[in-house]
Order: C-alpha cells, then structure tokens, then sequence
C-alpha cells in the first residue's frame, strides 16, 4: 500500500505570528520554521499503519521554499519512508488554488493508494485543501476526522459536529483529513534522525510536473485588506449611585447597539 502524506511548513506555533499588512501574507520571517502538528499527526496515523503492514510505503509530500526541506527530513525521522519536495519560482504567493492543483499533480505522479492530511494549516486555516486535491483526482475524501482506521482497500472514521458524531466510510483510493482530536506523532529517535539523512528526498519543479507557470497565473482568491488587530483597552467600570441604567446604556449606545 502506497500512503502520501500532504505536510507543511509553518512558522512556529510557539513564536510570534504576524501578518505583513502590505501583502497580506503571513511574515514568514518573524519566527523559526517548523513542521506543522496537524501533519505530524497525520504522518503518525501513516506511519502506526506501516508499522504493522510492514509492506506499506509511507511518502511524505510538501510544497515550498528551499528550508521545507529540513522540515522533510524531521517527516523522514518520524518515519516516512521517502520524500518529495516540489519547490519553484513560479510557485511564490500560491493561493489554494494553485496548491491544489499543483500538490494534486504530485500525487498523481507518484502513485498511490491512500492520501493523508491535517484538516487545516496553522497559519492559512483553509481547511480546503484535501477536498479540492479530492476532486481534482476524482476520488472520495473523508474530511475532519477525529479518528481512522483503515486496510488496503477500505478506510472509516468517526466525524464530530456540533451535536452528534458520524462514523464514515470509504473504499481506496481515497484522500482523508484529520484533526487535532488524533494521536500526536512520536519523537523521533537518535536512530530515526541518523536514518533519516540516507532515505530519498526528491525535489520537483513545475518542470517536472510538466506544469507550465504561466498556467498558474491570476490567484482566484485576494486579499482585498489587512489590518492589525486592535490593542486591548481596559474596561469601563460603571459603579451604580443611582443612575448605573442609564449609563450602561449611553455606553452601549456607543458601541453600536441600539
């Protein structure tokens, strides 16, 4: 069984997040890169699979600037068997869009049988992509899963909403989306990380993937403005001597309420 496992760089989760007000963007440089948790814990679901289907091939795929792939090499050092790094000019200020397009390319490249991912980025907070890789490909997609199980030729999972729990199937191929409710990837051992530097790690371009850059041109989303949030003020203490309603009131009318 050949499992891909869609992962991303992100800025530390733990460091300070900003935005870059000018473009929009996420300032990638205000902290340290690092693998996001939410594709960890999607690597472990593959690599606890492969664990005990030893015939199993674990790819950890992702999309991004050159320093993605120290990120790689710790997917390598969880576990993953191999890695594909697809990295080009053509590919700055990316939308969903593009990234779905271009990581479905990749996929379908390769070759597999199973595709797995976190629901969502933390700094993008899309939580589109499976689906749209999903319907690029033609195959099913079980989304915002909070557990899974799978063989080689089924997978279920349990989804929550607000006020019941769906258990949900589908047969292979087929792309899933995890949560934050699943298990945290394990630490990678001293072996792990040593064995990691020896394990294959391809980088791709657009080239390769016979994608013309051209082609991606024109983002479907845009960012029409950005702005810091607001600091935080103290609170209006109203102490009651008799007229504590009507200034409440008055207050609240300057907030907008009416």
């Amino acid at each position: 069984m050949k499992i891909i496992v869609l992962v991303k760089e992100v800025p530390d989760t733990y460091g300070e997040r900003k935005l870059d007000t000018g473009s929009g963007y996420v300032d990638r440089g205000a902290s340290a890169p690092v693998l996001d948790e939410i594709s960890e814990k999607a690597l472990e679901a593959a690599v606890s699979y492969r664990d005990k289907n030893s015939g199993a091939e674990v790819i950890a795929v992702s999309m991004g600037p050159s320093s993605v792939a120290k990120s790689l090499r710790k997917a390598l050092a969880i576990g993953a068997t191999s890695a594909v790094h697809v990295s080009d000019d053509g590919l700055g200020g990316a939308d969903l869009t593009w990234t779905a397009s271009v990581l479905a390319a990749t996929v379908k490249k390769i070759g597999f049988d199973l595709i797995i991912a976190g629901n969502e980025s933390t700094d993008g907070r899309g939580g589109v992509i499976p689906a749209m890789i999903a319907e690029h490909l033609g195959i099913a997609q079980l989304t915002s899963l909070n557990s899974v199980e799978f063989s080689d030729t089924e997978i279920s999972g349990v989804r929550a909403a607000e006020n019941a729990t769906f258990t949900v199937t589908g047969t292979i191929p087929a792309i899933v989306s995890l949560t934050e409710a699943n298990p945290a990837a394990r630490f990678p051992s001293f072996k792990g990380v040593m064995t990691a530097k020896r394990k294959p790690l391809d980088t791709w371009s657009l080239a390769d993937l016979r994608i013309e850059a051209a082609s991606l041109a024109g983002a479907r989303t845009v960012i029409v403005s950005v702005s810091e949030r607001p600091a935080k003020s103290g609170g209006l203490k109203i102490v009651d001597d008799g007229d504590a309603g009507t200034r409440l009131a008055d207050f609240l009318a300057t907030r907008g309420f009416h």
